[in-house]
C-alpha cells in the first residue's frame, strides 16, 4: 500500500509539465476581472467606498425582508406582460382519456 502512494505521489509531481495552465506562454488572468469591472464603472471610487442612494427607503426596505423572514411574502404586482403557459407533447392528453369521440 505504502509503494502505491509513493509511486503515486510521484506520478502526479509529472502533472504539472502537461497543465496547459502553467505551460509557457499561456494567459494567466491575474486580476483581470478586477481591472476589468475598474474600467467600465464610471467613478471607480464607487468600488472602494460604495455611494448612497438618495431614493433608497430604508423603512420599506427593512420590512420587506420581515416579511421574507415570516413566510408572508407578497404576490407580484400584475403587469401588461402575458401569462406563461405550458405548451407542447408535454401538455397533451393522452390517447383515449377522454375528449373526442375515442375514434368512432
Amino acid at each position: 500500500m505504502m509503494r502505491r502512494a509513493v509511486l503515486l505521489v510521484l506520478l502526479l509531481g509529472g502533472c504539472e509539465q502537461i497543465d496547459p495552465f502553467t505551460r509557457d506562454g499561456a494567459w494567466r488572468p491575474m486580476r483581470a476581472n478586477e481591472a476589468n469591472l475598474r474600467i467600465h464603472v464610471a467613478d471607480p471610487a464607487m468600488l472602494d467606498r460604495g455611494v448612497d442612494d438618495p431614493r433608497a427607503d430604508g423603512a420599506v426596505t427593512a420590512a420587506a425582508v420581515h416579511r421574507y423572514r415570516s413566510d408572508r411574502v407578497r404576490p407580484l404586482a400584475a403587469s401588461g406582460v402575458a401569462r406563461i403557459q405550458a405548451t407542447g407533447a408535454a401538455g397533451a392528453a393522452a390517447p383515449g382519456s377522454g375528449g373526442g369521440d375515442g375514434g368512432r
